[in-house]
């Protein structure tokens, strides 16, 4: 028997993982009361938003994949926010900026959290406004244990705070100090915000979708709009060193609302894998999946073996490379990017030595195009940091390498939901004082350079990481999973994907193996660094595999035994309508529950 630290969750009823166990705990309970998949992700969501803050929040935003039991075709649910109007290259050269800052208010998108979630609860939802929304506000109001790594999380931006985000030090140093693992917080702020739009609802009359579409006007229109572009006028300290005010505006707020999209598919091993667009990071994962494939050799699928590590890691940098050179919120060669052909020219880059070359493809025959920012020898050296735990690093001047949260839902009619939200971390801007939350800092993730896929431009949204997965068997969607951790999100969800679809690893077995990821690729996040050829593995994989890859020319770095992936997963078999859950035991804060 392979030992597991959690069984995997069997049931009939409803299964739900998620990356903390009160956001678990409280869709569980919407599914108790007859409320379907996706009544219970958007109440997760919003628990998140409380129990969470360093990871995700109000004014961040959401992607997610779905499929409903009357129609098993997968449809992604986007709710990145875009550029602001004013958020043009000329603006930030203007002040003297050579990168979007990755903290503060310049760096704010139209948040697109909130509205996505409530666009899920109208369209696919079942559940009133006020029931769903009923658990995030009893946490904000009456409190929760707060979570180690939050606490820890202010103390690193502590003098940033005191300093300089005075909002946000009212907010998280009320004692003077950040708040102890485990001690009661509230944020009675944002339960009135949330009351608010409970309230607009209400008075929109007894219709179910006319109230959630006040809510919307109230969000985007209303008066939280009024409050965040009032508070994005005034500048703060970011990251750059200096103050900035934001860009967002009225205009930039009403003008946008999150929308339906066609997933990008892949076919892979009997299984179609469905990801986000071309806008994010998503089809890395296909990409990746397409080139393992090509290389034709069943060895190459065991992500604990020295030839699957070698293999896998090698075409990551591959896929990882073509993101850089191509995804983007415009036109993208993606039928290329995914073609067979294409893969198999990729694939036959993959040799027996670890690549520390940025090597972005042709597709089509068209010439690849870098940012000149990833060509300056100090950005390619790359400067150590710490990638290897489930949260983000946040350095004193409130840079993070970003992270976010999960969720997965199915229940017992077949609707089932993979949804990643983020953005809006209490590190990422100055709180805003009569919401209760900050803005977010997606922009970071624009090049402030002309003629690139994901160059700067007002209206486009950033290349986001957030990379839910659906999977579908024979057409019918089988699994849901993700995970936080930016950069690494497609490349733990691969590890667990060939564990559990080619590995016929059970779910919690999958999520609980050794993991690793590589660095070797532009990072997302500000300022941009890379670090050739270096391999973040954990520890417990075997000293002769650690051995191998070095003398590959991997430069493995050791990141404990416990420390990759925050991964989530559930999963139907359409044949006998048993359900499963499994949740990543890494930081003792995700849990999955059901019956």
């Amino acid at each position: 028997m392979t030992f597991t630290t959690r069984p995997t969750l069997r049931g009939t009823f409803g299964m739900v993982s998620s990356t903390h166990w009160l956001a678990s705990q409280s869709a569980m309970g919407v599914l108790e009361r007859g409320g379907n998949a996706f009544d219970a992700a958007v109440a997760a969501g919003f628990v998140l938003h409380v129990v969470e803050p360093h990871l995700n929040g109000p004014a961040g935003e959401v992607p997610a994949i779905l499929a409903t039991a009357g129609d098993p075709a997968p449809r992604v649910l986007c709710g990145q926010g875009p550029a602001p109007a004013g958020a043009t290259i000329g603006h930030f050269r203007s002040l003297g900026l050579d990168l979007v800052p990755g903290s503060g208010p310049l760096a704010a998108v139209v948040p697109g959290a909130v509205d996505a979630w409530l666009l899920l609860l109208r369209d696919h939802g079942s559940r009133p406004l006020d029931e769903v929304l009923e658990p995030a506000i009893g946490y904000a109001a009456a409190g929760h244990p707060l979570v180690g790594a939050a606490g820890e999380t202010v103390a690193r931006v502590r003098a940033l705070f005191a300093e300089h985000w005075p909002t946000s030090a009212r907010l998280w140093l009320r004692h003077g100090r950040p708040p102890a693992p485990g001690e009661m917080v509230t944020n009675p702020a944002y339960a009135r915000t949330l009351r608010r739009l409970v309230d607009a609802g209400r008075a929109a009359g007894a219709d179910r979708v006319a109230q959630i579409e006040a809510a919307r006007r109230a969000w985007r229109e209303g008066f939280v709009a009024e409050a965040v572009v009032e508070f994005s006028r005034r500048p703060f300290r970011d990251s750059s060193g200096r103050d900035h005010a934001g860009l967002l505006t009225a205009d930039d707020l009403a003008g946008w609302s999150a929308g339906w999209e066609a997933p990008v598919t892949v076919v892979w091993h009997g299984h179609t894998v469905a990801k986000t667009g071309f806008w994010g990071q998503g089809p890395v994962l296909p990409q990746t999946l397409a080139m393992l494939d090509a290389l034709d050799d069943p060895r190459v699928l065991d992500p604990s073996t020295v030839d699957g590590i070698h293999a896998q890691a090698e075409a990551l940098k591959l896929a990882f490379a073509d993101r850089e050179a191509w995804y983007g919120d415009t036109d993208v060669p993606g039928g290329a990017l995914l073609s067979p052909e294409y893969a198999r020219g990729r694939a036959a880059l993959i040799g027996d030595r670890a690549s520390t070359e940025l090597r972005p493809g042709s597709p089509a025959g068209t010439a690849p195009r870098l940012p000149a920012h990833l060509r300056a020898p100090a950005v390619r050296r790359g400067v150590p940091q710490d990638p290897t735990t489930g949260e983000p690093t946040v350095r004193p001047d409130g840079v993070t390498r970003g992270d976010t949260c999960h969720v997965d839902v199915v229940d017992r009619w077949g609707n089932i939901i993979s949804a990643t939200p983020s953005g809006g971390w209490l590190q990422s801007s100055p709180a805003i004082p009569e919401l209760g939350f900050p803005l977010g800092s997606r922009l970071q993730m624009c090049w402030l350079e002309e003629g690139l896929a994901s160059s700067l431009r007002p209206g486009r949204r950033p290349r986001t990481t957030l990379s839910p997965t659906l999977v579908l068997r024979d057409g019918e969607p089988v699994l849901a999973c993700g995970t936080p951790g930016g950069d690494q999100q497609d490349q733990w969800q691969l590890l667990f994907l060939l564990r559990h679809l080619a590995g016929g690893q059970e779910l919690q077995a999958a999520i609980d193996a050794p993991a690793w990821h590589t660095t070797s690729l532009p990072a997302s996040f500000y300022p941009r660094e890379v670090e050739p050829g270096v391999l973040v593995v954990e520890d417990r994989l075997e000293p002769d595999v650690l051995a191998a890859l070095r003398a590959k020319g991997h430069t493995v770095r050791r990141a404990g035994p416990w420390s990759l992936g925050r991964l989530c997963a559930v999963t139907r078999d359409p044949r006998t309508g048993v359900l499963s859950a499994a949740a990543n035991p890494r930081g003792a804060q995700g849990y999955a529950t059901g019956r």
